[in-house]
């Protein structure tokens, strides 16, 4: 088995109507426990690192772990940037053996964002590399990602945005949010299913990405708090939104905070339980496996990507 590009995986997607799960990676309990749920469901995966993620580790490092689950495991993935900030980003990545790269120009003015795109794309193509742009604006701070403020993609805009750009997939901003503190605290999530339906009608078999799509589960959040924790108000997407959403044109869902969330609780709760442990496999390992449960779940309940590999 190999490292793949999304475009297969996306086309299977849309016809099937599920999503692709693209969890972010930092480390190799991490890659770990993604893999793993991923094999256990028989499902296609895409690993994405963000900038902070590539400072962390190192692509090199990553690219190496990733290849190694390839082997390890016997199931074909997906090699991701998340949120790319610039050409050199991007570069990087391809140079490094990654399959995918999104370049996010999301906050530059439109026809900047086009232009710059554009570059992005004809470097990539180059190499069999696809490439995910970014319209709207999320709200949300997630790693090196921030923004106060929350902008809907315009329908229009993304037709045109496509054609000028020959991106392979876009994330729009329908209501979703960066990090585990998504909303106020009262304030009820709403998804706009009409701004994805429309944009649906306009880019027929395009494959549409949401982003800030965690659900934050109040258990984990729960288990951080009650550990020393201070996590109040966290607050996500319902699952039965972001279910909806991938039975449309939305191919690809991205989920980080829901990661950090379980591995933290996991390493929380073993150091509470077991303060004399400082084998660093007994939490680590604890969290690998709190990482396979949430990447299981996601699958079986908000992604529908079950047996996507069959």
């Amino acid at each position: 088995m190999a490292l793949v590009t999304t475009k297969n995986m996306f086309k299977k997607a849309y016809d099937g109507k599920y999503s692709i799960g693209a969890f972010n990676i930092n480390n190799m309990e991490i890659i770990q426990g993604v893999v793993n749920g991923a094999k256990a469901k028989n499902s296609a995966v895409i690993l994405q690192c963000s900038a902070g993620a590539l400072k962390y580790a190192g692509p090199k490092y990553l690219k190496a772990m990733v290849d190694a689950a390839i082997e390890e495991t016997g199931i074909d993935l997906a090699l991701h940037l998340d949120h790319g900030p610039d050409f050199e980003t991007v570069k990087l990545c391809v140079e490094t053996g990654f399959t995918s790269v999104m370049f996010d120009g999301s906050h530059l003015d439109y026809e900047e964002n086009i232009s710059k795109t554009k570059e992005v794309v004809k470097y990539a193509h180059e190499y069999g590399v696809v490439v995910e742009a970014e319209l709207g604006i999320l709200a949300g701070v997630e790693d090196d990602v921030s923004a106060s403020k929350h902008t809907y993609t315009d329908p229009d805009q993304a037709a045109d945005f496509v054609d000028k750009t020959g991106v392979d997939s876009l994330a729009i901003a329908i209501g979703t949010s960066h990090g585990a503190y998504k909303f106020p605290p009262n304030f009820k999530p709403k998804l706009r299913f009409d701004i994805l339906e429309e944009v649906q009608n306009k880019l027929p078999n395009f494959p549409i990405v949401l982003h800030g799509a965690s659900s934050v589960d109040q258990n984990a959040v729960a288990t951080c708090n009650k550990y020393g924790g201070d996590l109040s108000g966290a607050k996500g997407i319902p699952v039965e939104m972001l279910r909806k959403a991938s039975s449309m044109a939305v191919c690809k869902i991205n989920v980080d905070t829901d990661l950090r969330l379980a591995m933290t609780a996991a390493v929380r709760k073993t150091f509470g339980d077991s303060p004399k442990i400082f084998d660093p496999r007994k939490y680590l390992g604890a969290g690998r496996d709190a990482v396979q449960k949430v990447v299981e779940d996601k699958i079986e309940n908000v992604l529908g990507s079950e047996n996507s590999l069959a």
